[in-house]
């Protein structure tokens, strides 16, 4: 009987924190709709989609988990936002700026990134097959097997293009022996 009775309060408690959580959600989710601008709020695992967001501001927002498919969010701020495992496909994202945000795991396909800021963004497993990539700025952003719009998934090593070189003398590999100078980049 004792065990029951432990168990119920147990139980209860938990439901009980939920219900605050999801408050919270509801609070933010109900300020985005009425206003647009919601920086910092937690719409975690929210429900958004095919709300038009354009010009929203979501600077630094928790929208991790959340699904935002077929939303309009061209010209919006999501600069260091959390969007990780996030579920975009088919979103309009021209113009936005999503500088420093946490893309990782999220699903873009078919999204329309026209315009976008990317910068230092962390793409790691993201999928952006079949994306629209109009002039979009991917600036030091992370690729570690992101599955690019044309379906190729980038590898898990250090990209090619990069100006580091672990090894001079690989780089010299083609020099001649007794010339001077490198043919390295900025050695």
């Amino acid at each position: 009987m004792k065990l029951k009775i432990v168990t119920t309060v147990v139980l209860l408690a938990c439901f009980s924190f939920a219900g605050q959580t999801f408050a919270s959600n509801v609070q933010d989710l109900e300020q985005l709709k009425a206003t647009k601008t919601c920086p910092r709020c937690d719409l975690s695992g929210a429900d958004l989609t095919q709300l038009n967001l354009s010009g929203a501001v979501l600077r630094g927002a928790n929208l991790s988990g959340a699904t935002l498919s077929q939303v309009n969010l061209t010209n919006a701020d999501l600069t260091g936002a959390n969007l990780e495992g996030a579920i975009l496909n088919s979103a309009n994202l021209s113009g936005a700026s999503l500088t420093g945000a946490n893309l990782k795991s999220a699903s873009l396909e078919k999204a329309d990134l026209s315009y976008a800021g990317f910068m230092s963004t962390n793409l790691e497993a993201a999928n952006l097959k079949d994306a629209k990539l109009l002039f979009t700025n991917f600036r030091a952003a992370n690729y570690r097997l992101t599955t690019l719009s044309n379906g190729v998934v980038t590898s898990d090593k250090p990209y090619g293009w990069s100006l580091e070189r672990p090894n001079v003398r690989e780089c010299n590999q083609f020099r001649p022996e007794n010339t001077p100078g490198t043919t390295c980049y900025g050695k």
